[in-house]
């Protein structure tokens, strides 16, 4: 594609956008299609040679879109907002257009650069310690964003783990890290996202999912029972997920009840999901 046909391409896909918000509220939010459906409409293999971009737009308004639920309508209430402005489309044009790969500083110094003065910008917004921030005084790091709370939530378990088991290899050297992992144990609510149970297969440790009171809530006190009866039976507690804002029914569990008792842990850390509700931190009053 040249550079001619590309900006002819550009100017037929942004007028597709725009229609499309024009239109979304008008459409069924949900989709109307069964398992597999999309398997009658593709080749079993890549194609081999390219097709015309008009038809690569009415495949996708033909084959595709019979299979999109529209988390931007305005009455989809389901999972969690996706949060797509008119802006933040834009940015996905400027950020393909640069494909960058920001792995290390010399990678793409702007792009660092500017992940953690963002990421500084919204820990202050929220009112977070300064221990969050990158720029401040004795800071041993600061934020960095994950595609994903799954992914961040796998993330803080693995360093979690990671630590635990240095601090074991030093307290117990006789022992091998096979011994100390099957004693590890992770903790969260039953309305918890799905991404902890993931994590905890991942990291091969034991996930305990304890039952939320009657406002679907995790509290300290229902965390220490548990707690205390696994430290009875030799185990080792090391992490614990609170969620602020669960996807089922936005609830929250107790933060201030749940880090009291994580802190009177050696080993634990003590990980918070926010990733639907944690915004809401922007505002004074929360």
């Amino acid at each position: 594609m040249d550079l001619k046909t590309f900006h002819e391409c550009t100017i037929q896909v942004v007028n597709y956008v725009t229609n499309y918000f024009k239109i979304v509220k008008g459409i069924p939010v949900s989709h109307v299609v069964k398992p597999f459906y999309l398997q009658e409409f593709l080749p079993e293999e890549a194609p081999l040679k390219p097709a015309k971009f008009a038809q690569i737009l009415e495949d996708f308004e033909r084959k595709i879109m019979p299979g999109i639920t529209h988390w931007q309508h305005p009455q989809f209430h389901g999972y969690f907002p996706s949060g797509s402005s008119h802006v933040s489309v834009l940015a996905d044009f400027l950020s393909g257009l640069l494909g960058v790969q920001g792995f290390s500083w010399e990678a793409s110094p702007s792009c660092t650069e500017l992940e953690l003065i963002v990421l500084d910008w919204l820990a202050k917004a929220m009112g977070l310690p300064e221990d969050f921030l990158f720029h401040a005084d004795m800071s041993q790091g600061g934020g960095v964003i994950q595609n994903s709370s799954s992914e961040a939530i796998l993330v803080c378990m693995l360093a979690a783990r990671a630590q635990a088991l240095k601090d074991l290899r030093i307290k117990f050297p006789e022992k091998d890290d096979g011994a100390h992992l099957i004693k590890l144990v992770a903790y969260t609510s039953e309305e918890a996202s799905a991404g902890v149970e993931k994590a905890a297969v991942i990291c091969m440790v034991k996930l305990r999912k304890i039952e939320s009171d009657r406002k679907c809530e995790l509290q300290g006190h229902q965390l220490q029972k548990i707690i205390s009866e696994d430290i009875m039976f030799g185990l080792i507690p090391f992490f614990v997920c609170a969620t602020l804002g669960t996807v089922a029914c936005a609830s929250s569990d107790n933060l201030d009840s749940l880090g009291l008792v994580a802190k009177k842990q050696r080993l634990m850390w003590f990980h918070v999901d926010a990733s639907y509700a944690g915004n809401a931190l922007i505002c004074p009053e929360f």
